[in-house]
């Protein structure tokens, strides 16, 4: 099959286009997934969990906030056979839609104190709906730019599905730092609802500027039209090791950024601790910004650097990083709390702003989507929903954040490992590609390759 490259400038047009239409999703998909975390830390144990105690209350909130990392390995085979086999740009769609319907009803949903244990029952259904719709989202927004992009500057336009994370975690830690200025009493009651409802508003806009965007290249000439009826099967057939690998250069990248938000928000707001809830929201109102600011500059380091060398400098950084954050927080230090509250997401932004392509191109273009949405979606589900619970139980068993710090190493470990093992394929954007019935018959499973 023969690839007809366009224009340069009608390229680099649509790259742009590509990357804009991902910010813009993706932006409104994190702030949708990041005010429920938000609200999970500060009100739900309040709203939704009240006759538990504050540890249990926490533990059952952030229970419920982790179903939604449970199911977006559903949403990433869902959106990934979807992605597959009709295109990247109606999945991204549907995903978008499916987010806004379940923000929206969280902030309509009823109180436990007005309808009783439906309340937290239907609050579970709503986050197993958010992830769904997240569990496709990313890998669909990381291919439409990624697979869009020139070759020298991939990781750059791969960087802007990662400004989406700081961005949408900027909305919603503002929105939220704004609410709080009414009081506790305001942020209880109602005032938590507002930045559900103004979701509908931004999905909205979102449609709007994702529809707009052309179907990748990459999908046009290599993947559509190819016989691939079930995406899933050629996946787990041919990139079972990248899906495994995929899974494990994401505690860093993920988890440590639920540690660093949603459990560090709670633990410093604990009775234990006594910072405002104030104080802590606006610092990490500052700490998105600053992740907001230095997302592209690092994902263009990487397009010089080679993407899985930055993504190694940001794990060995953002476990240097998170030990003096717990140590200060745990101290009551507000000011060094703010520094390195900014601090941790500038080095976590080293692992983040190349992952896009780093994973994306761990996968042949077949069943890429499902690939990467797969891994990634088991990977959020493990490293996503799982440390914040346990750094909280470590700190209630233990009693000290050195707990917590262990936790963090071993998770930087895991991570280390895995980006050394992960292959990294030639995108066939850039060299003569193989028709989907010829490589359904010569890929096989084949030991990594290691760069």
């Amino acid at each position: 099959m023969t690839i007809h490259k366009p224009p340069l400038s009608t390229a680099h047009r649509r790259a742009v286009r590509a990357g804009l239409g991902a910010f813009v999703g993706t932006s409104i998909e994190w702030y949708d997934f990041y005010i429920y975390a938000t609200a999970a830390a500060l009100v739900f144990p309040s709203v939704f969990f009240p006759e538990q105690d504050r540890a249990l209350g926490t533990i059952a909130a952030f229970f419920a906030s982790a179903i939604a990392f449970a199911v977006r390995p559903l949403g990433g085979i869902i959106f990934g056979h979807i992605g597959d086999r009709i295109g990247r740009r109606p999945a991204l769609v549907f995903t978008l839609i499916l987010m806004g319907l379940a923000t929206v009803g969280v902030g309509l949903l009823p109180s436990h104190a007005a309808i009783g244990t439906a309340a937290p029952v239907l609050l579970m259904v709503l986050r197993a709906i958010q992830g769904i719709a997240v569990g496709g989202e990313w890998g669909g927004a990381a291919l439409m730019s990624v697979e869009s992009a020139p070759p020298r500057l991939r990781v750059f336009f791969g960087g802007f599905t990662q400004l989406g994370n700081p961005a949408g975690a900027l909305l919603a830690s503002g929105a939220f730092f704004l609410i709080s200025l009414g009081g506790d009493a305001f942020m209880l009651e109602w005032g938590w609802r507002i930045p559900f409802l103004a979701s509908a508003l931004l999905i909205a806009v979102g449609f709007w500027v994702r529809n707009r965007v052309e179907e990748t290249p990459v999908f046009a000439e290599t993947v559509q039209g190819q016989e691939n009826s079930f995406p899933l099967a050629f996946a787990l057939k041919h990139n079972w090791w990248p899906i495994l690998l995929g899974i494990f250069v994401l505690p860093i990248p993920l988890g440590f950024y639920y540690l660093a938000t949603t459990f560090i928000q709670n633990y410093a707001t604990s009775p234990e601790v006594g910072i405002a809830a104030q104080q802590v929201l606006l610092a990490m109102t500052i700490a998105s910004f600053i992740e907001f600011a230095v997302t592209l500059p690092l994902a263009y380091l990487g397009d010089r650097w080679g993407g899985k060398r930055m993504m190694a400098l940001g794990v060995l950084g953002s476990l240097l990083t998170m030990v003096p954050l717990l140590l200060v927080i745990g101290g009551g230090q507000l000011t060094l709390m703010y520094v390195f509250v900014s601090l941790i997401r500038v080095t976590m932004s080293a692992t983040w702003a190349p992952l896009a392509t780093v994973m994306a191109q761990m996968y042949r273009p077949q069943a890429r989507y499902t690939s990467m949405s797969l891994a990634h979606g088991i990977g959020a589900a493990v490293w996503g929903a799982l440390p914040p619970i346990a750094a909280v139980w470590l700190l209630s068993t233990t009693g000290t954040v050195w707990s917590v710090i262990i936790l963090a190493a071993g998770m930087a470990i895991i991570n280390a490992v895995a980006l050394a093992l992960a292959p990294q394929h030639v995108d066939p954007e850039s060299a003569p590609s193989t028709p989907h019935t010829q490589a359904t018959a010569e890929l096989r499973p084949t030991p990594p390759v290691i760069h």
